[in-house]
């Protein structure tokens, strides 16, 4: 396993992998639920999608009961030349918790993406990200999906429902609850606010972030802020910030909404496993993506 890159070097283009959850609805490894043709992991196709689309670098944030079983699989199955390093995440206090647990291993300086272990935002979106990124844009930046393009099966889950300015900045990020396909391609939320139909079409974010370096500080503030026992959620403090954009205050944050192509699917049920194993095979028999991942990489460990 590579070690961190020594200071003066920059690391490249890198992509943090949200993969501590304790996935308390699904009842297993999420990340390690297997979905690809030759029996790959979720977090195996998501890593090669990462690094087709140009990112070079990865850091897992594990937790304590998870966290070993995801180390033992990267070491045994992943290639020797992907740049991958781990940080711990000690509770599961939120999603802005464990992206600061991985703080010690961004460079100061330098933007980076952000992503969930159980999704598949597709290499499409990745390259969205990374490209932005690479640019250095002034921005940070958030890869949405049409909301009927991040829905699999018929169960219920989370969406956070974007709104976008005629700039194409993110304007304000809406967490609706218990998001489930109908008939006929209608899309409800039963979590007793309103609108309870949603418009299949509306963009949402999957949680796929791109962080100029000093959003950190904010995080850290937002964190520090809450109580200590509570979860502290990425998308929610985003909009908090955002707010103050709303507001009009003088430099408040910027997000920039990147319209990603295809689906962005994952894994929240057990039930998902089986559609997602079926959606990448149709996507590998449209040639959409290769057969086999980690395509160019060196062989797998022994």
């Amino acid at each position: 396993m590579n070690t961190p890159t020594p200071g003066g070097d920059r690391p490249g283009v890198t992509l943090v992998v949200l993969a501590a959850g304790r996935a308390t609805r699904y009842g297993g490894v999420k990340p390690l639920a297997t979905v690809g043709l030759a029996g790959e992991a979720v977090l195996d196709v998501l890593a090669s999608d990462a690094l087709s689309a140009g990112f070079e670098r990865l850091v897992l944030v594990i937790g304590p009961e998870t966290g070993p079983a995801i180390r033992y699989h990267v070491a045994r199955t992943w290639p020797r030349a992907v740049r991958v390093e781990f940080a711990r995440q000690e509770t599961p206090r939120g999603t802005v918790d464990a992206l600061l647990a991985a703080a010690h291993l961004l460079d100061a300086s330098s933007p980076f993406g952000v992503a969930n272990a159980d999704d598949l935002p597709g290499e499409a979106g990745l390259a969205l990200l990374a490209g932005h990124l690479r640019r250095c844009e002034p921005t940070n930046a958030a890869v949405c999906y049409r909301l009927r393009d991040s829905l699999l099966g018929d169960e219920p889950v989370t969406r956070g429902l974007c709104e976008v300015d005629p700039d194409g900045m993110l304007v304000a990020v809406d967490e609706r609850r218990r998001v489930t396909p109908l008939a006929a391609g209608r899309i409800v939320a039963d979590d007793g606010r309103k609108p309870e139909e949603l418009d299949p079409d509306q963009l949402v974010s999957m949680n796929l972030w791109g962080f100029r370096a000093d959003v950190l500080d904010l995080l850290q503030d937002a964190a520090a802020a809450a109580d200590g026992h509570a979860e502290v959620l990425l998308p929610e403090v985003v909009d908090g910030m955002l707010a103050e954009r709303r507001a009009g205050t003088a430099g408040a944050m910027e997000v920039r909404v990147l319209r990603a192509p295809g689906r962005c699917i994952g894994v929240t049920h057990p039930g998902d496993v089986a559609l997602v194993q079926a959606e990448l095979a149709r996507e590998v028999a449209r040639g959409d993506r290769p057969a086999q991942l980690w395509s160019g990489l060196a062989p797998c460990r022994p």
